[in-house]
């Protein structure tokens, strides 16, 4: 008798249950134990396959969507992938709304899968015809058979996170996480693993980290939209300029803010001393870890789980790229001798 070949029936089977993996080296010196939960190990290389799965999965089990439809929604380039993705699997046409800011990376990938991309200008407001917002409400309105998937406004981005990434999370660590801390753009990843560990055990800490620029961090703290905080920065999939419905601001404990630079060079520090190859928003999520470090928020007994959100390929052509970060000012006193040593190489 044969034995029964062991394979997925396709990728998405592969989506979730990604691993806890202790950061020992980036995390020197300060107190408490730091774990990262690696997202880049899902099919589609971030943690924004859980929700294309889950939220297509739920439209189809409504009747909302069915084979030959198109699938439309607004995307930094993380989710924008991981929707043209489980479109090929089920079926449906894909077409996105992507910001200007996101790297050709991202939107080269996107478009190798097959999406209809439309890249929208990033330094506009939210209610500006032009924002990407309002390009995929008006793509929606002009195709037939279209379902605008909405993350930022969609309760099911929160619910993806809150029947994986929650249980996982708390399956991985024997229920001893003390600290989440994690990216906030949309809010669904925060939220909904936030909702499922405040269930297990409330004291558990929730640290979200936001970007200077962004209007996030200042809405948790008075509840007021301040229209002053919101000026042009380079993180992309981090912070807004709006407040989505898909943050749920009670379940957040605290904001961090931090900088571009600080979390460029994070990002390439985690490569370099970890082995682990991750975006641009991994390196703004071990910044904030830093400067909570430094503000006396961990102790030895701290168990602080960071969600590193996406895979460093996509950022080739930013982080990753001596030019990009030159460009920008980020190569400092600081990095000016490791650049001319790779100089001498040449």
């Amino acid at each position: 008798m044969k034995e029964e070949i062991k394979a997925y029936d396709n990728v998405l089977g592969l989506i979730g249950n990604t691993p806890l993996i202790k950061i020992k080296k980036v995390t020197e010196g300060l107190i408490g134990n730091f774990y990262a939960k690696v997202e880049a190990f899902n099919p589609g290389h971030s943690t924004k396959d859980r929700i294309a799965l889950y939220i297509i999965e739920e439209a189809e089990r409504k009747g909302i969507l069915t084979p030959g439809d198109t699938i439309i929604e607004t995307t930094s380039g993380n989710t924008g992938f991981s929707l043209a993705m489980v479109s090929i699997i089920k079926g449906y046409n894909c077409i996105l709304a992507v910001s200007s800011k996101s790297s050709k990376d991202k939107i080269d990938m996107l478009r190798s899968l097959g999406a209809k991309v439309y890249v929208c200008p990033a330094h506009v407001s939210a209610d500006d015809e032009r924002s990407y917002y309002n390009v995929a409400k008006r793509l929606h309105e002009e195709t037939k058979g279209s379902v605008y998937i909405n993350q930022y406004f969609n309760q099911l981005n929160i619910d993806a996170h809150y029947y994986s990434t929650g249980p996982e999370i708390w399956e991985q660590t024997g229920g001893q996480i003390t600290h989440l801390i994690a990216c906030s753009g949309t809010g669904g990843t925060i939220s909904g693993t936030a909702k499922y560990l405040k269930e297990q055990n409330p004291a558990i800490k929730i640290l979200g980290v936001d970007a200077f620029g962004s209007v996030l961090k200042k809405y948790h703290e008075t509840r007021e939209f301040d229209n002053a905080e919101i000026y042009p920065y380079r993180i992309e999939g981090l912070g807004k300029n709006l407040i989505p419905s898909a943050t749920d601001f009670d379940l957040i404990d605290k904001f961090m803010k931090v900088s571009d630079e600080d979390s460029a060079h994070a990002a390439r520090e985690i490569a370099k001393r970890e082995g682990l190859f991750v975006g641009y928003t991994s390196g703004a999520v071990l910044q904030a870890i830093r400067q909570y470090a430094e503000e006396g928020e961990f102790d030895e007994n701290s168990n602080v789980i960071a969600i590193f959100p996406d895979h460093g390929s996509r950022y080739m052509s930013k982080v990753f790229s001596d030019d990009w970060m030159s460009d920008q000012g980020f190569f400092d006193s600081v990095n000016i001798e490791e650049t001319q040593k790779i100089e001498l190489i040449k």
